[in-house]
């Protein structure tokens, strides 16, 4: 699996305007939300109307929203009749993640990304939250 994403972002390069852009666009709670949520629906997506109805947000904010996330990418939008739908794009958030953590283990992730992903489990608290565990010093 590791080999297949590193062959992913070997094949994307991300510049940091585009960085800047999705990061922003990420930077809100309701976007966090929509995307999240999107995520989770992945591959089916979710049309305008039912992202509203989960997440408890207006039609015209909800417009604003996905504007921004579609316009950074991090969305992709299908016209179904008079609806449109909306899907999270997951090889982009990988690209993302890949370039934030490129250099991680002087530039051999592969070293430290099993043991990163062991101490970073789901708090079964709260669905999709995750904690760090602090190492005994």
């Amino acid at each position: 699996m590791l080999v297949i994403i590193q062959e992913l972002l070997n094949n994307q390069i991300m510049d940091q305007e585009n960085i800047v852009t999705i990061l922003q666009s990420l930077a809100s709670e309701p976007r966090l939300d929509i995307y999240r949520l999107l995520v989770r629906e992945n591959p089916e997506g979710l049309v305008a109307g039912e992202i509203a109805g989960q997440l408890g947000i207006p039609p015209t904010n909800l417009s604003f929203h996905l504007k921004a996330l579609t316009h950074a990418d991090l969305l992709s939008v299908t016209s179904e009749g008079r609806f449109q739908r909306y899907r999270a794009n997951m090889l982009l958030m990988v690209e993302l993640i890949g370039y934030l953590t490129e250099e991680c283990c002087a530039g051999h992730p592969e070293d430290c990304l099993p043991e990163a992903l062991v101490n970073v489990p789901v708090d079964r608290g709260q669905p999709g939250r995750r904690h760090r565990k602090v190492a005994a010093s």
